[in-house]
């Protein structure tokens, strides 16, 4: 059996953190951000892990 490719746009979308958690970029961050207010600005700066039964389909497209 031929070996798996890794699904390289998702790659590019989420990181696998140390501890083998599947983070992805906090969404909303495009534009229209001037009007909001800085705790939300400071929460979007931050990676938001995924849901386990996500992440678990996720690291089988990733090959992980």
């Amino acid at each position: 059996m031929p070996k798996m490719k890794t699904r390289k746009a998702l790659a590019k979308k989420v990181k696998i953190s140390g501890s083998g958690k599947v983070l992805r970029r906090a969404t909303g961050q495009n534009h229209f951000n001037a009007k909001e207010p800085g705790k939300v600005t400071r929460r979007k700066r931050s990676d938001a892990p995924l849901p386990k039964a996500e992440a678990k389909n996720i690291r089988r497209a990733l090959n992980v």
